[in-house]
């Protein structure tokens, strides 16, 4: 099943469901899209304009890597499901003898490290976006700058939204050492990004509200 192939009711209606997918890595690289989205929407609404003929070129170049990165991030919905589907199995292996117990540690092991690298890979994506946001919000057109604050705010709760997934099953891990370097690229990711996202809010908020 395609996700991204539903429209915007069917995707809520599943998502709302018991279905194990998608849950909240698919929903996450949704809203990173969106955010991306956004940004991009502030270069379409630069590019062509007088007042802006010194960055066009900028822009144009800045709405090249956010399309890109849009696609990127709407294939991340459907391949966090696909990574989960081997973990949600591997649950339900049976472990009543050690062979079993031994079977079931193995495919756990490569289930949890392939649901960890979508979500962190979705994190990845949503840096990439807040970066290209903040150059659309510094460089493109104020008509739509409450759309770069909003891009900014989205991508930022994709990102920690996308973190939550990755420690829920790191936490799973026998491989402690393996789990915290995942951990420590998460936070790392939040820590850097999380900022720099809530500084385009803010200064986009700043000079919306500066009489």
């Amino acid at each position: 099943m395609e996700f991204t192939k539903k429209n915007c009711e069917e995707f809520v209606e599943v998502l709302a469901s018991k279905a194990p997918v998608p849950g909240g890595g698919g929903a996450s690289a949704l809203v990173g899209a969106l955010g991306c989205a956004l940004g991009n929407m502030v270069g379409s609404l630069t590019v062509g304009k007088k007042k802006y003929a010194e960055v066009e070129a900028d822009i144009i170049a800045l709405k090249e890597k956010a399309d890109a990165l849009q696609k990127e991030l709407l294939a991340l919905v459907q391949e966090d499901a696909v990574a989960f589907e081997p973990l949600s199995r591997a649950y339900g292996l049976p472990k009543d003898t050690e062979e079993e117990r031994a079977e079931r540690e193995r495919v756990m092991a490569a289930a949890l490290d392939e649901a960890c690298r979508v979500p962190l890979q979705i994190m990845q994506k949503c840096c990439e976006a807040i970066e290209l946001i903040e150059a659309f919000a510094t460089k493109g057109s104020v008509i739509a700058l409450s759309d770069a604050g909003v891009g900014a705010t989205f991508c930022r709760a994709a990102l920690f939204g996308a973190s939550l997934n990755v420690f829920i099953n790191t936490k799973s891990m026998t491989d402690r050492e393996k789990a915290e370097r995942y951990n420590a690229r998460a936070h790392e990711m939040m820590d850097v990004y999380g900022k720099r996202a809530e500084a385009v809010f803010v200064s986009v908020q700043e000079r919306l509200e500066k009489k």
